[in-house]
């Protein structure tokens, strides 16, 4: 009986000495049929069409305000500071409001608030506004809304002081944060006026309101309100 036992215990023994190396065998045929993904670290294309690396900021003043922080689909979650964001999501929050209530540009702007907190609505709104741009204009459409925030940014501006009970406007030089604000907001806020009860989509106003103030059209109200605020600058000084 105990012959038998070790003769049992020889064979398995056995069995699992030539188990091992078939095993052993198997574990590099099962790492090549793995899939390997090739991933271009070096450049992230905005939506995955548009390129940052051929972008330029012209002017000096707004380059470290104008954030090109390579990002397919920005998004920071509202995380970050106002200049650590990138300009396109920047962009897709000035659109995520409601209704002003009051005549603004010929129109009273009632949206009831319908692309607010709707991130990934507004984010294809402006995919679609810069396919727009760059059917039209054959050009990088990043390229193009630098150009227009450059354009649309404001140099001089007015304030109120009040001095011995009398009120007055006074010229100021703006910062360089506060231009780009401005230039955001109104380019933001004439796509919306473009769209409000018109035929034309939002990203199609967006779209042509980025093509105007890109080529200083006096027809652009992003252009209109800089010409305005330095206008009333250069009355004030």
């Amino acid at each position: 009986m105990a012959d038998e036992a070790i003769s049992n215990v020889t064979e398995q023994e056995q069995k699992k000495a030539i188990a091992r190396p078939t095993a052993e065998a198997k574990a590099p045929r099962s790492q090549k049929k793995a899939k390997s993904f090739d991933s271009n670290i070096d450049e992230q294309l905005l939506f995955e069409k548009y390129s940052y690396k051929d972008v330029v900021v012209g002017d000096q003043s707004l380059a470290a305000y104008i954030n090109l922080v390579p990002k397919s689909y920005p998004n920071v979650y509202g995380r970050g500071k106002r200049g650590n964001t990138n300009v396109i999501e920047r962009l897709m929050n000035k659109l995520m409001r409601g209704g002003t209530g009051h005549k603004v540009g010929g129109h009273v702007i009632r949206t009831e608030g319908k692309l607010q907190g709707k991130k990934l609505k507004v984010m294809h709104i402006v995919e679609d506004a810069l396919g727009i741009v760059a059917k039209t204009t054959n050009k990088n459409p990043l390229q193009v809304l630098v150009n227009a925030l450059e354009r649309a940014a404001p140099i001089e501006d007015t304030t109120r002081v009040r001095y011995g009970g009398i009120s007055y406007n006074v010229a100021v030089d703006i910062s360089s944060v506060r231009r780009v604000n401005v230039a955001i907001n109104n380019l933001a806020f004439s796509a919306i006026i473009g769209a409000f009860k018109n035929r034309r989509s939002l990203s199609e106003a967006l779209a042509n309101e980025l093509i105007l103030a890109a080529n200083s059209d006096p027809s652009s109200y992003a252009i209109k309100k800089r010409v305005e605020s330095e206008r009333m600058a250069r009355s004030a000084r």
